[in-house]
């Protein structure tokens, strides 16, 4: 086996991603503090080709070399805005017809591999997922403001993950289940 060449890879130009067409979900950065795992979110956000990015609280914003460095242009390619406070992003989003749904370990949480979580995708024309804060997690009242919470299943000792690998881990089964809903 080779690995693939650049120009076998195929990819695109910022310009033409700006104008392809995105998968309806938005993923919001409630508090995280991390530049570079805000960057590594901005690049996985990138891979799938999704809708946007909202960095709330004290998330640093593009541009940023710790950003950058974990990003690697990516910054430059996904929408991204600004919001003082999660809860009115939260509520935006909401208005525009998202539904919101927190990364978290909560009561009635739906599992990443339920049925209930496909069941709600296979009903939600747009999505927005909430990761939280590396310390503290999303907020109980951006937690109050979601339509539902989403939990990714664990069985080892550890009941956390860093919050890029929980954001590429969440965003590759949503969009799975989105672009089977696509195209059936």
């Amino acid at each position: 086996m080779n690995k693939l060449s650049m120009d076998e890879l195929a990819r695109m130009s910022v310009s033409d991603f700006k104008a392809a067409e995105k998968l309806p979900v938005v993923m919001v950065l409630d508090n995280v503090r991390s530049q570079n795992n805000i960057g590594s979110i901005f690049r996985t956000s990138d891979a799938f080709r999704i809708a946007g990015l909202c960095l709330c609280g004290i998330c640093s914003t593009p541009p940023h070399r710790d950003i950058h460095k974990t990003a690697l242009g990516a910054e430059d390619s996904v929408e991204w805005q600004y919001y003082e406070e999660t809860t009115e992003c939260v509520k935006a989003l909401g208005q525009k017809g998202y539904r919101v749904y927190a990364v978290e370990q909560v009561h009635g949480s739906m599992m990443l591999d339920s049925e209930a979580l496909s069941a709600a995708v296979q009903s939600s024309a747009k999505i927005a997922l909430v990761m939280g804060n590396e310390v503290e997690g999303v907020a109980e009242d951006v937690i109050d403001l979601c339509d539902g919470s989403i939990e990714i299943p664990q069985y080892g000792t550890k009941h956390s993950l860093n919050v890029s690998c929980s954001a590429a881990i969440v965003l590759w089964q949503i969009q799975c289940l989105m672009r089977k809903k696509l195209l059936s």
